[in-house]
């Protein structure tokens, strides 16, 4: 007598099962420099890609380049308004990717040359308080920077 395998659906309103957290992806991602300077300038803000454009004093292409590794890496998340994109730093749902990931942004914090990019992007940017143009960018640009809606979010 054959006996037939039961086959599991999920719930109608579950999510699908996610794959497993990349550790390699993300030991990759933190093993660049540019991107490292990314992940410091978005430490603790949510930023539009032209500013740090102008902060890296880097093409473009190769900005978004990098921010989309960072994204597959699972620590950084995009957000669209009009024509601009904004990102911010997620952290993984993995409990040692996430302590990884705090590590690496408080030496960071600490290093002169990253000092130096945070400081930077405050002359670049026009913020609230000057209502100071950033000498790159016309004035109808995009929105000053963008405070995050919740911080450093976890991913689940």
């Amino acid at each position: 007598m054959r006996y037939k395998k039961r086959v599991t659906k999920p719930a109608p309103n579950s999510d699908p099962p996610r794959p497993p957290f990349n550790l390699e992806l993300l030991f990759q991602a933190l093993a660049d420099r540019t991107r490292l300077r990314l992940l410091n300038l978005l430490r603790d803000q949510e930023l539009c890609v032209c500013y740090i454009v102008d902060v890296i004093d880097a093409p473009q292409p190769k900005i978004s380049r990098h921010l989309a590794y960072l994204r597959r890496a699972g620590i950084v998340s995009p957000r669209r308004e009009g024509k601009w994109m904004h990102y911010r730093i997620v952290l993984p749902a993995h409990p040692g990717a996430a302590h990884i990931l705090r590590e690496t942004l408080a030496h960071l914090a600490e290093d002169p040359a990253m000092q130096a990019d945070r400081a930077r992007l405050t002359e670049a940017c026009c913020t609230p308080a000057s209502k100071r143009p950033s000498p790159r960018r016309p004035t109808e640009g995009p929105p000053n920077l963008i405070p995050p809606k919740q911080g450093i979010q976890v991913t689940k």
